[in-house]
């Protein structure tokens, strides 16, 4: 009888993308045909920062909550490539963006980011099983980190997407006892 593998951080946090991955049904926000890079990238040249802003906003579009563009989602993938991921990793994410673009010209001979919504959640759901087949370290998979991270970790996604309960809480100093009650004791 073998024991249930516990599931590490890691496994939580593909787990978590890939159920983002396959909400990408939901609806996007209008107007979203061509998504246009509004910030000037540093790791990345001008086609990969759209296809990343194109992607990025159909991993986690506009719902009930702000999406990834209005995070600044594109903004933290550059800035991490740029700053602090080691070369192999930064070059195998800019291949997977190089690819994804790549994959729109052959199957409908047009720009990632000029697809429509609905083309782009099929042409990233496509790329995201054959990446789930690759064996080592993936760019696509790398991608999808970096945009569940970005998003989840700006004010955006911590505060309106998340709950947010501040911990270790309130402070509330010098209560009387008789608000608190009996203490308790050990023995």
């Amino acid at each position: 009888m073998g024991a249930h593998p516990m599931l590490s951080r890691r496994g939580a946090f593909r787990l978590t993308a890939g159920a983002l991955l396959a909400g990408w049904t939901l609806p996007t926000i209008a107007g979203a045909a061509e998504a246009v890079a509004t910030w000037t990238p540093r790791a990345l040249n001008a086609d990969q920062a759209r296809t990343l802003s194109a992607a990025a906003d159909a991993m986690l579009p506009v719902t009930d909550t702000p999406g990834a563009l209005a995070a600044g989602v594109p903004q933290f993938v550059d800035r991490t490539l740029a700053d602090w991921s080691r070369p192999d990793d930064a070059a195998r994410i800019k291949a997977a963006l190089d690819a994804i673009d790549a994959a729109a010209q052959a199957a409908s001979g047009k720009a990632f980011a000029a697809l429509e919504p609905a083309e782009r959640t099929a042409l990233l759901a496509r790329l995201d099983a054959e990446a789930r087949r690759a064996k080592g370290p993936d760019g696509f998979r790398q991608l999808k980190d970096l945009v569940s991270t970005g998003y989840f970790t700006s004010q955006i996604g911590a505060t309106q997407a998340l709950r947010y309960d501040p911990v270790p809480g309130a402070y509330h100093g010098c209560v009387p006892v008789k608000e608190i009650g009996r203490a308790w004791a050990t023995s």
